[in-house]
């Protein structure tokens, strides 16, 4: 599979930046809205946007069963930001109605590192991603509180105030970020998830 069809769930959020990093990465990289779309990818984004519209979209749009028995099968799926959030096994400071894909074995706080306005960036090393640490961006974002036994943390934040909090997890075909790789025109990341895509 030279370039592995992966596509972005294009109901909110940053869909189009994740379209283009993809594509800059090495997959063929499509929107997906529907049934029938998931079925013709190999992997899938979740982008960042609002966890709680995410969640009520993914129901609308009949998508929520299809993305359980596609995750349960074993396809790789990268969550960033609220799409972290839609990947927790549980979620802090959530609406009651909140519902995800408990794909991850993790507890997550949503908007832990504060409001639009205390948005930031920093460096963070990630496991699998070779060069200098990732320079990320974190917008109302989540971090993980705990991750269970058979979850990796691959990044945490090296400096400043959130230093040593964990912001990037993976758990077998599944990946998690709290941060927006594809605002920074640095595809590591997205490459990293084409190649699980790729090997899976």
């Amino acid at each position: 599979m030279s370039r592995p069809t992966v596509g972005v769930l294009a109901l909110q959020g940053d869909v189009r930046e994740h379209l283009a990093a993809l594509t800059a990465a090495g997959a063929d990289a499509r929107p997906v809205r529907r049934p029938g779309e998931l079925d013709a990818v190999d992997g899938l984004v979740i982008p960042g946007g609002e966890s709680t519209t995410i969640s009520k979209l993914v129901d609308i749009f009949e998508l929520r069963e299809p993305i359980d028995k596609r995750i349960a099968d074993g396809m790789p799926v990268y969550g960033s930001c609220a799409g972290m959030i839609m990947l927790a096994a549980e979620v802090l400071d959530g609406r009651a109605d909140q519902r995800g894909f408990a794909g991850i074995d993790m507890t997550v706080r949503r908007n832990a590192f504060g409001r639009q306005v205390d948005s930031f960036e920093a460096p963070v090393e990630i496991t699998g991603v070779a060069g200098d640490p990732f320079h990320a961006v974190f917008i109302r974002a989540p971090w993980v509180e705990r991750v269970g036994a058979g979850v990796e943390v691959i990044g945490t934040v090296t400096g400043g105030p959130a230093a040593e909090r964990i912001v990037a997890v993976r758990q077998g075909n599944l990946l998690a970020t709290s941060f927006h790789p594809e605002l920074t025109g640095d595809q590591r990341v997205h490459a990293y998830f084409v190649e699980l895509t790729r090997a899976a």
